[in-house]
């Protein structure tokens, strides 16, 4: 009995040892896993190597039988590297290690009972030249948005019973292997976004399990579209967009009858829309916008009624809008701008349809604006500009609730603006400018009368009349106004001061009467102010002087009299101003910026006098003295001698001083406030504070004794011999400027030497030192999307909203620069776009 016992005892201490041993090597693959990884985030501390039993516990960790067969760690701000001791791990049946920042080489290998892998959204590099058939059973392989450089590995030719393959976001390069066409059980492929050339293989028209397929962006093929595609029946979504086709649309592709979403935008297709796409009946999203697609849209695509977004702009389509549009009734997205479409548009367009983004734009449509656009109240986007649209608006759209930008200028339209239409709740954006519009601005009859979010409005060049609206003030986020070119009449109403927001005001070309409200010196954002050709009259009131970040002035064809208020020479920013054609007197300020304004700014008001316009004030009229003694004369001769000798010995020691300190020298143009001084500037401007070099200049690190920091670049290529070829002008725009995500230009210095920009300090300098210096690793995905989301609206505002645009013209990660919270702000920015109209998409 006690042998038995001692028999039973000993099975079970061999049985138990046997179990551990398994589950302590996956313990100490984990352990060797961990130590290469740089983490913060707490799950990981439960990996504790104390308590190796407890591994199944562990975050991220699932067993089975003793042995782990799932790891997680997705999306935990992980860093460092993967060691190949994860492959150790060999009854592991999912691995999860995306959206993370692991960097370095990867190899996942004698995992066969591996089926699910994904490691996308991480920095890896290399290949992915893996031994794949110890990995036979895999299904899923995500590699999605590493830097993975490489030709597409061969190898995984091996895995028969892959379904889903996603490699695109790398840097993979050269052709796409034919071969790839006999991975036949792929439901799911992905290679967008590498760097492949060459033929679009037609062998992958051998994948007829396909649902999903994306070949396009930045991927660049020759060669066309290969027919071979249209036997891939059970496709849901193919996108070959924005990776330079060539060629037709083949009609086989009308076989593709379960076919969801093609996308081919951005390419260079020509000819004519085929007519057998009216086949795919289950189509849901159509873009073929920006190619160079040619003909009528075909009737047979009236069959496609399930279709929600059709975008079509940007080719050399003519012919009339087919009508049966405004019969699609789940049609949400319509843009058909910068074709060559004529006749009207469809007169029932909306009137059964929830659409939300209609535009129309840069065509030569005629007729009237359909009256139901908004009949569902769910239309956010209206754009209809340069057209030969004519006709009134429709009342309904001032009940549109739902609208955020309208763009209906350069038309022909008449008739009144409805009432209530620019104080909509949700209305951002608003241009009717360059049309027949008559009437008046209507009050706010919202009776909570709460403020709007409209943020610019151009109505100019239009016959409305009448006083501007008290309510003008509803408008509280109103950066750009534009009213000028009209015939509007009565005082400027004190509630324009209640735009705290606003950035540009253009007022010129009405018949504005009474005194500007002193209100004005209010809007303390203000950079452009055009109160020209009205009737003003009055003084000009010094609460103007206020606007300390004004650059632009102008006052001119009025009736202002009085005195110029001195004041507004100490608006260190003002670096345009006309005063010309009133009817002001008195002497000319000469101090501070009315140095530098041109005597032109001042013409057209004989009463008004000073040097500077060559129009000397009266002097005092001066009697002669009585006849001196000749001892008199003598001893006046010798102090003035001696009072020579002084201005003589100043002159000489002030050369001295000027040699020393410089900054006498020195003239500083602001485009705001300051906290500093141009000693501060020029203090700062030494080799240990140098930051940054480039082709245009060299960068450095300024900071005040009371801590105020700035970034000076100092421009090379700028000297005594230089010209300044609208260099200035072109500075005085970019200081302009005002946006969240653009670098702000704060001041600019200059001596006959040297010239100086001054901008507000990035602390963590620009993205490219980021992305591949030492704080790379510290980079999570979802702060590089808010990086680049950031630097896509300060570019979008420089490219469409900015007057005059602004290409940049050199974007690049360098200039891309990140504040103390990493935020991004575009730099750099190249001089504006001389003549170019703002009929950009926006």
């Amino acid at each position: 009995m006690v042998s038995f016992i001692f028999v039973t005892i000993t099975l079970f201490s061999l049985v138990g040892t046997s179990v551990s041993s398994t589950i302590i090597s996956d313990f100490h693959a984990l352990i060797a896993l961990k130590q290469g990884f740089k983490f913060s985030n707490l799950e990981i501390s439960t990996w504790n190597s104390s308590k190796p039993t407890s591994v199944c516990s562990w975050s991220g960790i699932k067993c089975f039988n003793g042995r782990i067969v799932s790891l997680n760690i997705s999306n935990m701000n992980l860093y460092g590297s993967v060691s190949p001791a994860i492959s150790r791990l060999d009854k592991l049946m999912e691995l999860s290690i995306d959206r993370n920042n692991f960097t370095g080489e990867i190899k996942i290998e004698n995992m066969s009972s591996l089926w699910f892998l994904n490691i996308s959204n991480n920095q890896f590099s290399g290949s992915l030249d893996w031994n794949y058939s110890s990995l036979a059973n895999l299904e899923v392989l995500d590699a999605y948005n590493n830097n993975f450089s490489a030709y597409l590995p061969l190898g995984i030719l091996a895995l028969k019973n892959i379904k889903y393959l996603d490699m695109g976001g790398n840097y993979f390069y050269s052709k796409i292997p034919e071969r790839y066409g006999d991975l036949t059980g792929l439901e799911y492929l992905s290679l967008e976004g590498n760097d492949l050339r060459g033929k679009m293989p037609r062998e992958l028209g051998n994948l007829t399990n396909l649902r999903e397929i994306y070949l396009g962006h930045i991927n660049v093929f020759e060669g066309g579209i290969p027919r071979e595609f249209g036997k891939l029946v059970n496709l849901v979504i193919m996108d070959l967009s924005t990776c330079g086709l060539d060629g037709s649309i083949p009609p086989e592709w009308g076989n593709l009858k379960s076919l969801d979403t093609l996308f081919l935008y951005v390419n260079r297709l020509s000819g004519p829309i085929p007519k057998q796409l009216g086949n795919l009946t289950s189509l849901k999203r159509l873009d073929l916008s920006f190619n160079e697609l040619t003909g009528e849209v075909p009737y047979e695509l009236i069959n496609l009624r399930q279709i929600n977004l059709l975008k079509l702009f940007k080719n050399r389509l003519h012919g009339s809008i087919p009508s049966y549009i405004a019969d699609y009734p789940n049609l949400e997205v319509l843009e058909l701008w910068n074709n060559n479409f004529t006749g009207t548009i469809p007169n029932n367009l909306g009137q059964n349809q929830a659409i939300k983004d209609l535009d129309l734009s840069s065509n030569k449509l005629t007729g009237t604006i359909p009256n139901h656009l908004c009949a569902l109240k769910q239309l956010r986007i209206l754009i209809l500009q340069q057209n030969f649209l004519f006709g009134p608006l429709a009342r309904e759209l001032g009940i549109c609730s739902s609208l955020v930008r309208v763009r209906l200028g350069q038309n022909y339209l008449n008739g009144s603006i409805p009432t209530g239409f620019i104080y909509l709740p949700q209305l951002n954006y608003v241009e009717l400018q360059n049309n027949m519009l008559s009437g008046s601005l209507s009050e706010n009859g919202n009776s909570s009368s709460r403020p709007t979010k409209l943020s610019q409005m151009n109505l100019s060049n239009n016959q409305l009349s009448g006083s501007l609206p008290f309510s003008l003030s509803n408008l509280s986020s109103l950066q750009i106004l534009s009213l000028s070119g009209n015939q509007f009449s009565g005082p400027i109403p004190s509630a324009i001061g209640e735009l705290h927001q606003a950035l540009k005001i253009f007022l010129s070309g009405n018949s504005f009467v009474g005194e500007i409200p002193p209100e004005i010196g209010n809007c303390f954002h203000l950079t452009y102010l055009d109160l020209s050709s009205n009737n003003l009259s009055g003084s000009i009131p010094r609460e103007i002087s206020n606007i300390r970040v004004l650059n632009y002035l102008n006052l001119s064809r009025n009736h202002l009299n009085g005195n110029i208020p001195s004041s507004i020479g100490s608006m260190a920013s003002l670096t345009t101003a006309d005063f010309s054609f009133n009817d002001l007197s008195g002497k000319l300020p000469e101090s501070g910026q009315f140095s530098i304004f041109n005597a032109s700014s001042f013409a057209g008001n004989p009463q008004l006098c000073g040097s500077s316009i060559s129009n000397p004030c009266n002097a005092t009229a001066v009697t002669s003295p009585p006849r001196k003694s000749h001892s008199a004369f003598k001893l006046t001769f010798v102090f003035g001698l001696l009072f020579c000798l002084v201005l003589v010995t100043a002159a000489i020691v002030k050369a001295k001083s000027f040699k020393k300190n410089t900054s006498n020298s020195w003239k500083i143009t602001a485009f705001q406030k300051l906290d500093f001084t141009v000693s501060d500037v020029l203090e700062c401007i030494k080799d240990g504070n140098v930051i940054g070099r480039g082709g245009a200049g060299i960068v450095y690190h300024g900071k005040t004794p009371n801590g105020v920091e700035f970034a000076v670049k100092k421009l090379l290529g700028f000297g005594s011999n230089s010209h300044d070829h609208g260099f200035r002008a072109e500075i005085r725009t970019l200081g302009n400027i005002r946006h969240r995500n653009i670098v702000k230009l704060l001041a600019f210095c200059t001596n006959k030497e040297t010239n100086l920009l001054v901008y507000e300090y990035m602390r963590n300098g620009s993205l490219g030192e980021a992305l591949h210096g030492k704080k790379g690793e510290f980079l999570s995905w979802n702060l590089r999307y808010k990086i680049a989301v950031d630097a896509a609206k300060g570019l979008c505002y420089l490219h469409h909203d900015c007057s005059p645009l602004i290409v940049h013209r050199d974007v690049k990660s360098n200039n891309i620069l990140l504040n103390s919270s990493f935020e991004a702000h575009v730099a750099n920015q190249k001089k504006p776009e001389k003549n170019q109209n703002n009929c950009s998409k926006v």
